[in-house]
């Protein structure tokens, strides 16, 4: 679901949004909301645990199996 999200912004601010947005043949929209994710996953405290799991690049998948894996090894 999603919700309208109304903000008012200075005529030159909507100039340039709505500039970009065409450069990245995207609708304005779309570039606003891209935009917010990008200045929401920049905001992240410095040493982020997920950001550090993420780096890892370690295998994933079910726990149950990964569990059932780690205790087989261990016979």
């Amino acid at each position: 679901m999603s919700i309208r999200l109304q903000i008012l912004v200075p005529e030159a601010l909507e100039r340039r949004v709505r500039k970009a947005a065409q450069r990245r043949q995207l609708a304005t929209g779309a570039w606003v909301r891209q935009a917010i994710e990008q200045a929401l996953a920049a905001d992240r405290p410095a040493g982020d645990p997920l950001d550090k799991l993420s780096a890892l690049g370690a295998p994933t998948g079910d726990i149950a199996q990964m569990l059932a894996e780690i205790e087989a090894g261990r016979g």
